[in-house]
């Protein structure tokens, strides 16, 4: 890394579709964000599974809840992890989707 660069991660946020920087990820010169020590990937289509996560998320859940499913509760098909650290880990995000409506039996209409 350039002298006097700072490195940025990803860190929660109170508003589940937007992403806040801080130290340890890296901001790639392609307008998208790098986890620390991962290699980029996804570009816009990532972004647009991830929007599209969140539109999903919001309409099932609420604001607000939504937020908490993501941040408070373990999920067995996620690896025992919470929604927010297995899309920080790079789990897709049409797969967390579908760990989210099996845990919470999320009609198919609305899968």
């Amino acid at each position: 890394m350039p002298a006097g660069a700072q490195e940025l991660f990803l860190l929660p946020n109170t508003n589940p579709g937007a992403a806040v920087l801080g130290p340890g990820a890296r901001v790639s010169g392609h307008g998208g964000w790098q986890a620390p020590g991962r290699p980029r990937r996804g570009g816009s289509l990532a972004r647009v599974r991830l929007t599209a996560f969140w539109d999903h998320m919001r309409a099932q859940f609420g604001d607000t809840y939504a937020e908490s499913v993501a941040k408070d509760h373990v999920i067995a098909a996620l690896g025992d992890r919470t929604v927010s650290q297995a899309l920080a880990d790079g789990v897709d995000a049409k797969t967390v989707w579908r760990a989210v409506c099996d845990a919470f039996h999320v009609p198919e209409r609305a899968r």
